[in-house]
């Protein structure tokens, strides 16, 4: 199947490393345009051109924002459209994976994670949303992790956080089905990513005689299918929810963990 986005306009949070990156470098290739958002502007600039190598020809704006501040994703989402001149996809991808003991949450630790993973896409959808209703189509993905499903003991913030991105997908996609505008969310299993390569360096700084790949094929042994996913893997999906080629399918939660969730 040969999925398209040919005229097009997609923001994605989260969008310098990751799946983010590989969201926005599928959605491209595909022919979208992209605004991609995260906090480091040298880092959005490498991967604004890796973007470009892989799909010449396309708009990619590049905007350092810090999306846990509502001021501060007002002017991104101001100045994607002047790049961009329209948005049609919007990825609320940015996040992290904090987790700890409930008694060592603070309430500070609580608002930063609600910040972030929360408020960030009820903030930014809600600008977006307007022009979404207006043109009548219109996709939002959020992505999660399969805690949102299947909580567990020692998994606050992020469980509960994700829940809440959940529970928003749920009344997005009632709110947004009568005026074409599709709304999901993407639950993340055990994916290969900069965050994997990261925590095997911490490993190996400890003392652990592992490569990179060694790391990873231990990690992801317990997987039904035996490996971790890869990000070109989990953008596949990502794109095909943002077609046409989806376009029967909302409010819904899918898993994106080769079969690691106890829940469907």
């Amino acid at each position: 199947m040969d999925i398209r986005l040919t005229g097009r306009a997609a923001i994605v949070t989260g969008g310098s490393k990751g799946l983010g990156l590989a969201m926005a470098k599928r959605f491209a290739a595909s022919g979208a345009d992209v605004a991609i958002l995260a906090r480091t502007q040298s880092t959005l600039d490498a991967a604004r051109a890796e973007i470009l190598a892989a799909a010449p020809g396309r708009r990619v704006a590049a905007i350092a924002c810090d999306v846990s501040r509502a001021d501060e994703i007002a002017r991104a989402h101001a100045a994607a459209m002047a790049e961009l001149g329209r948005i049609d996809i919007v990825v609320n991808n940015a996040g992290t994976s904090r987790t700890g003991a409930f008694e060592s949450i603070t309430d500070e630790i609580w608002q930063e994670d609600l910040d972030l993973k929360l408020f960030a896409a009820i903030r930014l959808t809600r600008l977006v949303w307007p022009q979404l209703r207006e043109r009548r189509w219109g996709r939002v993905i959020n992505v999660l992790n399969i805690g949102a499903k299947a909580p567990r003991a020692g998994g606050c913030p992020t469980v509960v956080s994700r829940a809440a991105g959940m529970a928003l997908t749920k009344v997005l996609a009632g709110e947004g089905a009568p005026h074409g505008i599709l709304v999901n969310a993407l639950l993340v299993g055990l994916i290969a990513t900069d965050q994997v390569a990261r925590a095997h360096a911490g490993l190996v700084a400890k003392g652990q005689n592992l490569t990179l790949e060694e790391h990873m094929a231990k990690v992801g042994a317990p997987v039904p299918l035996g490996r971790m996913g890869r990000a070109e893997e989990f953008a596949n999906m990502a794109c095909f929810l943002a077609s046409d080629a989806g376009g029967y399918i909302t409010g819904t939660a899918i898993n994106v963990d080769g079969g690691m969730s106890p829940v469907v």
